[in-house]
């Protein structure tokens, strides 16, 4: 595509941050189109195999960076189209937070109270069901007869899921082609595109600069289908005002190399980076144990075996979501099916020297059907920090689809590396208990630590050093530049960020929308839910009222 390209608003990425403004700005009347990397596919192309050129290596993209590796979604939807669709809201606590700065890392308007009924809008657009222990899979209810077996407590997982259209296959990672899980392409997408809203797959947005007239240029270049590594043509389109949301490991590589057009960028760009301080444990359960202690029997002779078995994470232990407790040592405990492939590279074997090859390896990935893995999210101090951006795109990417090597540093300080060690030592007191099962946590030798939750690296707050956004979602010195991704969230949650991250971005609209009218755009805003619903209209209106005033 060749010239010059005008729109109202442009938003890079399609996830939960550009697709809930790009509805709620089409719906007002702006000309909208999207920019998304990945390719666009429909429900019958979800492949259930983890094979080179399936479904799951085309909407993935995992970026190995020095001490930290983050695996995101890369297609129309974004990480709504990979994700294990759990959607708790974050603890009250984590609003109070005061992490590596020392002082309150939220923007003081924000808080869990300010921030509830953005939640409410949100249920009202994504169909949320607060499951029940009828719901859970198998390995989430050996989660909780084993947290009940150690004295703990276990929670089912609210999830975007239609448990009538489940068929339990648990090849959600790769895309639900039974149209079960909540993805942004059964809700906002779809509504943003019926009032006229375009969405471009396979555009890599490369750079933003400004115009004479206090709009802005953004270069993008056309990626092959499926070698990623290729391009075949470029572009340019002009905008008014332009919304970031290409996720937290490539919307601050994008502002870094805009920065010699632009201007300087904030210090926090690129900085503060979180993991949402996850880290996995891999149980091998011991089936005679299991069915001796626990009563549970699956029949054959097994008390598990329910890998591929089931829906994601159904089950949690919050007993740590306590905020009384002090800082750093508040974490979540989440039973989550990983599928082979990385899951087997990284985990490691257990025994008095625990290794990640070798004969105890051989003889753990035997018995992968009697894995259970814990998915734990501590509070990290938001150790990252993104380096001098790649020529294109967010990495240099090694291999046809998926695989890229970034610019992210991430060094683990005493109070992360403390906070893993003491979730750690949880999953091991539950789950090894009268010899249930063998736990070791995933290594950490081969590409650092690991993320499937990248925040923060270009947070929100009050202070201008250690945040590059203020708390209405704009990029400080750069109006009309707004970014509403996982990676304006200050720090780790302590729970799944998906319901978080698209609050935010509804809270951020009426703002985005007053700046749009100052620049010259006729929008207006107050659309429905995008089914029609507007009971979530109504608990917001006055802070939506509020926020247009400025």
């Amino acid at each position: 595509m060749n010239g010059v390209e005008r729109t109202d608003v442009l938003v890079i990425g399609s996830g939960f941050g550009g697709a809930i403004p790009a509805y709620h700005l089409a719906a007002g009347g702006a000309d909208v189109v999207v920019l998304e990397r990945g390719p666009w596919l429909e429900s019958a192309e979800y492949e259930h195999d983890f094979k080179l050129g399936s479904s799951y290596t085309r909407i993935f993209d995992f970026t190995v960076g020095d001490g930290m590796s983050v695996l995101g979604g890369n297609c129309v939807g974004g990480g709504s189209v990979v994700y294990f669709a759990a959607m708790p809201r974050a603890p009250r606590f984590v609003f109070e937070r005061r992490g590596s700065i020392k002082r309150r890392m939220w923007p003081a308007a924000i808080s869990r109270d300010t921030l509830d009924p953005w939640y409410d809008r949100v249920a009202e657009s994504i169909s949320i069901t607060q499951q029940g222990w009828e719901d859970v899979s198998y390995s989430g209810g050996l989660w909780a007869a084993a947290c009940r077996h150690a004295g703990r407590t276990a929670n089912p997982v609210p999830a975007a899921v239609d448990t009538a259209a489940c068929v339990n296959c648990n090849w959600m990672m790769a895309g639900c082609r039974f149209d079960a899980k909540q993805s942004l392409l059964a809700n906002y997408l779809p509504a943003a595109i019926a009032h006229g809203a375009e969405v471009r797959p396979l555009h890599e947005v490369q750079s933003i600069s400004r115009t004479s007239d206090g709009s802005y240029r953004v270069t993008y270049k056309i990626v092959h289908g499926e070698d990623y590594r290729l391009t075949e043509g470029e572009g340019t389109i002009e905008a008014k005002v332009v919304v970031l949301a290409a996720g937290a490991a490539a919307t601050p590589v994008i502002l870094q190399r805009s920065e010699g057009d632009l201007g300087a960028m904030p210090h926090a760009v690129g900085r503060y980076f979180s993991g949402n301080g996850e880290r996995l444990n891999t149980a091998v359960l011991n089936e005679e144990r299991v069915r001796e202690v626990l009563g549970l029997e699956r029949g054959e002779g097994l008390a598990y075996a329910a890998n591929q078995i089931g829906k994601g994470p159904t089950v949690a232990n919050w007993d740590r979501l306590d905020g009384s407790l002090p800082e750093y040592t508040r974490y979540s405990l989440e039973q989550l099916y990983f599928p082979p492939g990385l899951g087997t590279i990284l985990a490691l074997a257990g025994g008095p020297d625990p290794t990640w090859f070798g004969l105890r390896k051989k003889e753990m990935l035997e018995r992968w059907r009697s894995w259970l893995i814990i998915f734990q999210m501590i509070e990290d101090d938001n150790e990252g920090v993104f380096g001098p951006p790649p020529a294109r795109g967010n990495a240099d990417r090694v291999s046809q689809q998926m695989l890229g090597v970034g610019r992210l540093s991430y060094k683990p300080t005493a109070n992360t590396s403390a906070a893993w060690a003491m979730a750690d030592a949880e999953c091991k007191e539950i789950l090894e208990r009268d010899g249930l099962a063998t736990v070791t946590p995933w290594t950490n030798d081969l590409v650092g630590a690991y993320t499937v939750h990248p925040l923060a690296s270009c947070r929100i707050g009050d202070d201008p050093y250690t945040s590059a956004l203020d708390d209405g979602h704009e990029l400080r010195g750069h109006p009309g530049i707004f970014v509403t991704d996982g990676s304006a969230v200050p720090g780790a949650l302590t729970v799944n960020p998906a319901m978080t991250i698209s609050a935010l971005a509804e809270r951020a609209v009426p703002g985005i929308v007053r700046a749009a009218r100052e620049r010259g755009v006729e929008v207006s805003y107050g659309a429905p839910a995008p089914d029609g619903s507007t009971a979530g209209r109504r608990a917001t209106a006055p802070l939506a009222a509020a926020a247009l005033r400025g």
